[in-house]
């Protein structure tokens, strides 16, 4: 009788028994490159990793009171979550917001949106996370604006905005513009970071929504890194120095499950990204370090017996510390049924703060190093990843590779044999394919108000009626101007929101100049 094969969900056997490493085990210590066991010589002895909640939704206010309800828990940074429209620059009274405004996050259309979504709380004071791509410039912009505003020193401002188009193409779908200036627009925040907001990370490269896609794991880090290398090699291309954007790159990952994969997923992709940029030219050990926030997995969230989901995140959460990660957000149980609700988002950070003070696992540094299965396993992954980014590379990089649709097709064909395993029962998922229950009770679900566009929209009119209009139009020609000349559009962004553009125009005046990707 043949014996049962064992292997993780990306495919790498597992051994019935480990007695050495297959390979070489790391010989830097933490701290020391290429950072196989972790960016800090004491990671969390010295600094816990930031807690982070994902939030955002309805109208700023009401972002806003959650904000102040989860500082006040004990949430070390606010992650921002913006809805579709505002995602893919619309404002909120556009004919393709009905049915959006303030469902999947915060609708922000103006500066005004932004100053009630962080009343009361000073910028200089916490670090914020915005999830935002297309266009994250207009709301780095309305953020810039705001501190300026509250008489903030830019150079203490800290925080980091995804910023990350190619995964959009690859994998999600909020894009804009076409590829090219998307691109040089991800440089022009690059370049003026650097001089004006030097603490700010002016890209977050995210493996996560590759793997909410359905990638594996090696696909996440494959995809990402070389995602990572496309960045880099455009602001080499526009001269940029690569040690000064380096130390301000950083990367979103996911954690999933499967535990001992995850571990081995950080800690290869951490002695990749160093090699990648050291190869790259970077000399500053701070460009090589490879900082990542986690979030654990969206998608191994089942709407079937929804408490099971609280284990899960147990387990992600542990994925994520014992693999080095310098940010996490934990998902609530019930978001596989709807926005978390209070109660679950208060368990959710209380699960990073149970495993911080209580589990022991942030005491020492890389915990599971030297273990002869994960030392394995981080080479296997390690190699198979490789082999990823070497037929990408030949393609010509990320650009070319998701033009041609090969990244796609590989997290799609992965993505189905996830399914059939589920299907076949080959991958028991509990409560949903064995073990299931009859529902008892119903779960509490947090509902947005379907009013939220019409107060939107009036709060909008208000604010437009009482501008100066020649002067927003002289902004947004002069942003066109820019546009057209290759001149960094930065300075111009912010002037226009400072002078009452919205971003819905903002977006439009530079569908105009560069138009829309389809």
């Amino acid at each position: 009788m043949p014996t049962k094969k064992f292997s993780t969900d990306s495919g790498i056997e597992i051994k019935e028994l480990y007695d050495s490493v297959a390979g070489p085990t790391p010989a830097e210590k933490p701290g020391e490159f290429p950072y196989t066991r972790g960016i800090q010589a004491d990671m969390y002895r010295g600094k816990a990793w930031t807690m982070r909640q994902y939030a955002g939704f309805s109208t700023a206010e009401e972002s806003n009171k959650r904000y102040h309800y989860l500082l006040s828990q004990g949430v070390m940074g606010l992650s921002v979550a913006f809805d579709l429209t505002t995602q893919i620059g619309y404002d909120s009274d556009h004919e393709l917001a009905i049915g959006e405004v303030g469902k999947t996050g915060v609708a922000i259309d103006t500066l005004e949106d932004m100053e009630l979504l962080f009343k009361g709380i000073k910028l200089e004071d916490v670090s914020t996370s915005m999830t935002i791509n297309a266009t994250g410039f207009i709301l780095l912009s309305l953020y810039v604006a705001l501190a300026k505003k509250q008489g903030s020193d830019l150079t203490k401002i800290t925080g980091t905005i995804q910023n990350d188009i190619l995964k959009e193409y690859a994998a999600r779908g909020t894009y804009i513009y076409p590829p090219k200036p998307s691109m040089r627009i991800i440089t022009d925040i690059f370049e003026w970071c650097s001089h004006e907001l030097p603490k700010w990370n002016t890209i977050s490269i995210s493996g996560y929504h590759i793997r909410e896609a359905g990638s594996t794991a090696v696909q996440e880090i494959a995809f990402t890194l070389s995602n990572g290398k496309a960045y880099v090699t455009a602001a080499l291309k526009k001269g940029l120095d690569i040690n000064v954007f380096g130390k301000r790159l950083s990367f979103f990952f996911n954690a999933h499950n499967n535990l001992f994969e995850e571990v081995a997923k950080f800690r290869a992709a951490r002695r990749m990204w160093a090699k990648i940029m050291k190869d790259l030219g970077a000399t500053d050990p701070k460009a090589m370090m490879l900082r990542f926030h986690t979030q654990t997995g969206g998608s191994t969230l089942t709407a079937q017996q929804p408490h099971n989901n609280i284990a899960r995140v147990t387990t992600q959460t542990l994925a994520a510390v014992l693999g080095g990660t310098q940010s996490l957000h934990t998902n609530g149980y019930d978001e596989a049924l709807s926005l978390p609700t209070e109660e679950a988002a208060r368990i959710a950070l209380r699960t990073q703060q149970i495993v911080a003070y209580e589990s022991g696992v942030a005491d020492t540094v890389d915990p599971l190093g030297g273990s002869w299965f994960v030392e394995s396993l981080t080479n296997e992954v390690e190699a198979a990843a490789w082999q990823l980014i070497e037929k990408i590379d030949a393609m010509g990089g990320s650009v070319p590779a998701i033009e041609s649709g090969f990244i796609q097709n590989e997290i799609a064909r992965s993505a189905y044999e996830y399914q059939r395993q589920v299907e076949s029962g080959e991958k028991i998922i509990v409560g949903v394919n064995k073990f299931q229950a009859e529902a008892t009770g119903s779960i509490p679900i947090f509902r947005i108000n379907d009013d939220i566009r019409l107060m939107q929209i009036e709060r909008l009119t208000r604010y437009k009626n009482s501008r100066n209009r020649a002067r927003v139009d002289q902004c947004l020609q002069t942003l066109s101007d820019k546009a057209n000349s290759g001149e960094n559009l930065i300075p111009s962004v912010i002037d226009a929101v400072e002078n009452h553009c919205s971003l819905g125009e903002i977006a439009d005046e530079l569908r105009s100049v560069f138009g829309e990707y389809k």
